[in-house]
């Protein structure tokens, strides 16, 4: 999980006594508003690990592997975020496709309970819920970005996908699998005449369903299932998975039917074929997006690695001494500016003056004793130095304080300037 940045926030907790200070967390680098800590890269060291010894790897083989994939584990890390916050800033919206996600896992696991299914998550990935949500969230963002700014600008021949499928004709033979979305109108805990407004609400809800109206957004809106986040979408189902009469229903009809609202213990239930697959071989049109992706991969890698050197080129970047960015952009400057080694910078009066923005405010110079200063205007405070010459600044919080030894000591007759 990756922690926010705000004004202000640092990796150092301060416990008793100022000297007494304790590093809880390292920071090794800054990606726009986000940062990536020293703990994350050993973790997905230890994950990475944890895949190659289930595989088989051992011995020096492991030590091996584990090292020459770990040189680029900053990198993974920068592009994950990059990719990212380029999701959010396309507006690219996965909650559907987490939800989906999560509730094949749970239907996998055969864990109805929700905080039995949470508990299972912790102990089978070390993770919280939460937190693991949002790995799978991140995922699936940056695999949207990825066919959406790169996937989507490839596009092989058609001559290329019909050769493809008919040589791999067997890759494609599909169980047959049924996908649902669902609306629940709850009945628990109501009298009759309660129950009875919510059947009509359902059948309300299915006329409407109909006659077009989106039904994810109607899930949204009006289910009291948890799936309502998700648009009501449920995981994909095989034959023996669902209760008889819903099944009877589901792998009858085509996609896109509307169920009449089903009764169930605790509510009205109400479904959608979303899609249908039959068994046996899937046809070339059901499949060729699939074969489009397979046919891509070799062309997608370096246009990805193009993207993310864009990305980089226009991200603020910062990457701690002794850590390595594998996918580094040319000529880009990451190296980490630590706001204690900065070293104040003086100024002349005729270079204040110059500026235009400054020097409408040189009239501005604060009285002893007064305070009658236009609201919102920035001061300029000025001194001179042995020899005569003007120091300004403008004032601010972020400015280093005049009892500050380190700016003293860098320039004792001046008043830093703002960088």
């Amino acid at each position: 999980m990756q922690f926010r940045l705000g004004a202000g926030v640092f990796a150092l907790v301060s416990i008793g006594l100022a000297s007494d200070v304790r590093v809880v967390e390292e920071i090794v680098a800054k990606v726009n508003g986000d940062i990536i800590t020293k703990s994350e890269l050993e973790r997905a060291r230890q994950d990475l690990e944890a895949q190659l010894r289930q595989k088989g790897v051992a011995g020096p083989e492991l030590e091996k592997a584990v090292k020459q994939q770990a040189a680029d584990g900053l990198r993974d890390q920068i592009d994950t975020l990059l990719l990212v916050q380029h999701g959010k800033d396309l507006n690219i919206n996965v909650d559907a496709e987490i939800t989906k996600r999560l509730a094949q896992i749970q239907v996998d696991s055969k864990i109805a309970d929700p905080d039995k299914f949470h508990d299972y998550i912790r102990e089978q990935t070390g993770m919280s819920y939460e937190d693991f949500r949002q790995k799978i969230k991140d995922q699936i963002l940056t695999q949207r970005v990825i066919s959406q700014e790169v996937m989507s600008r490839i596009s092989p021949p058609h001559s290329e996908v019909e050769k493809y499928y008919e040589d791999h004709k067997k890759e494609f033979v599909r169980e047959e699998q049924v996908f649902l979305s669902e609306i629940l109108i709850s009945t628990e805990g109501k009298t009759p005449d309660q129950v009875a407004q919510a059947e009509k609400r359902a059948k309300d809800l299915v006329v409407r369903a109909r006659k077009g109206e989106k039904f994810g957004e109607m899930a949204r809106q009006y289910s009291d299932a948890e799936t309502k986040e998700g648009f009501g979408q449920l995981p994909p189902y095989k034959r023996g998975q669902l209760k008889k009469d819903i099944e009877d229903i589901a792998f009858k009809e085509k996609k896109g039917y509307v169920t009449d609202p089903i009764r169930l213990p605790n509510g009205f239930e109400i479904l959608k074929i979303e899609e249908r697959y039959e068994a046996g071989q899937a046809p070339l049109a059901d499949v060729e997006n699939e074969v489009m992706e397979r046919l891509s991969m070799p062309q997608m890698q370096p246009k990805v690695r193009e993207l993310l050197t864009k990305l980089r080129e226009d991200a603020f970047l910062e990457i701690r001494a002794g850590y390595v960015d594998s996918g580094a952009a040319p000529n880009k400057d990451t190296a980490w500016k630590d706001p204690a080694q900065l070293k104040p910078e003086t100024t002349t009066k005729e270079e204040v003056a110059s500026h235009p923005r400054k020097k409408r405010l040189l009239w501005v110079v604060p009285v002893p004793g007064t305070s009658n200063l236009p609201k919102g205007v920035e001061t300029v405070k000025r001194s001179k130095d042995s020899t005569g010459t003007a120091t300004a600044a403008p004032s601010g919080a972020d400015r280093p304080s005049a009892s500050d030894p380190q700016s003293t000591a860098a320039n004792p007759s001046s008043t830093p300037a703002k960088p």
